[in-house]
């Protein structure tokens, strides 16, 4: 015997919202791609630019574990975007530098990134892209704007390599 589904009276938001959110992490890393950035890679260089900031820091804005933030200003370092220098501040701690290059190719990944969020809003109708954009900024800066505590913890979907 097949069980039945229990029905549903409300919009299934998780769906709605990782699904919109994976594709377009998936856009963003093929337009990213073109330039041979990741979007992390894109993401420690727009952030280490704004000011000096630790790996420690521009890990915890870009969501990103010890291991995964070490490999990303690893390849930064390979390709010359980025190195690790003594912070001026402190001589303990080390920041992530952005190399002129670095700074003409975060300029470049920047205007893709604009593109690609521009294309997704221009998809919509003007008064409803207004609405998506303002409802989404209230529900991260309010109802949403911090995890809840489980059990166990909850992983953020992955991308494919």
């Amino acid at each position: 015997m097949t069980a039945m589904a229990p029905s549903r009276d409300e919009p299934d938001l998780s769906f709605l919202l990782d699904h919109t959110g994976h594709v377009l992490r998936t856009r963003m890393a093929a337009a990213l791609a073109e330039i041979g950035l990741t979007p992390r890679m894109h993401c420690v260089l727009v952030h280490a630019l704004e000011e000096e900031r630790t790996q420690i820091q521009l890990a915890e804005i870009g969501d990103m574990d010890k291991t995964t933030m070490v490999v990303t200003i690893d390849a930064l370092e390979q390709a010359g975007l980025a190195e690790r220098r003594p912070s001026s501040t402190d001589r303990r701690a080390r920041i992530v530098a952005v190399t002129e290059q670095g700074a003409q190719v975060a300029k470049r990944s920047q205007e893709i990134v604009d593109g690609v969020h521009r294309a997704v809003v221009e998809s919509l109708p003007k008064e409803e892209a207004e609405v998506l954009v303002r409802a989404l900024s209230r529900l991260v800066a309010g109802h949403l704007a911090t995890p809840a505590e489980a059990p166990q913890v909850v992983r953020r979907a992955r991308q494919r390599v």
